[in-house]
């Protein structure tokens, strides 16, 4: 496991990470990048604990999901499994878990506001808070060939990667709302989705 976890984490926060491991008795896996989620916790028949994180460059998006997923085991064992997965339990878990990583030891100084601010209220997932999306981005491994959903100008169309093309529609409070041209369905989309561009309109 030491050999395995180190090199997805920032140096300060592998030994108390490591910590929170073995006292949770967690099973650990890395599995190859998943489009749709970062990382899950399931119980298992058995009792066992398993954690499943994407293999990722982010050190410091890595750490957050890592304890992420370990605030839901922990706030189920202290609250009940009847609780909601990300509720007021979940949240103040994930807050008090958090807490001894939001320093400058383990984060940039320009994350750290930013973390802050999202730990008033954490949200099921950090993609959704589109300032520390966008922040935390940067630190991602992989150089990004495509474009962002709030970059490209309204009535282009764009593909995801799983094929589905859209067309780009205007913003509705957070999000755009975009136009599924196989289905002529709606969904809104985050101003930070990732996107390759098609039809640049305009």
């Amino acid at each position: 496991m030491n050999n395995a976890l180190e090199p997805y984490l920032p140096e300060q926060a592998f030994a108390p990470c490591l910590e929170l491991i073995r006292k949770e008795a967690v099973h650990l896996k890395i599995v190859n990048s998943r489009q749709t989620r970062h990382g899950d916790y399931r119980k298992l028949p058995d009792g066992t604990h398993l954690i499943t994180i994407n293999a990722m460059g982010n050190k410091y998006r890595f750490l957050i999901t890592l304890i992420h997923e370990i605030a839901h085991l922990v706030a189920f064992k202290h609250f009940g499994r009847n609780i909601k997965p990300h509720g007021k339990e979940w949240k103040y878990t994930f807050q008090q878990m958090m807490l001894p990583f939001l320093r400058p030891a383990i984060f940039p100084m320009e994350l750290l506001p930013l973390l802050a601010r999202h730990f008033k209220n954490p949200k099921a997932s950090s993609s959704t808070d589109t300032p520390l999306a966008l922040a935390l981005k940067k630190y991602d491994a992989e150089e990004l060939h495509g474009h962002f959903v709030f970059e490209i100008p309204e009535g282009s169309t764009f593909r995801l990667y799983n094929g589905k093309v859209f067309r780009k529609g205007p913003k509705k409070v957070k999000r755009y709302q975009c136009l599924e041209l196989a289905t002529g369905r709606m969904y809104l989309f985050q101003p930070h989705a990732e996107v390759e561009l098609l039809n640049q309109f305009g």
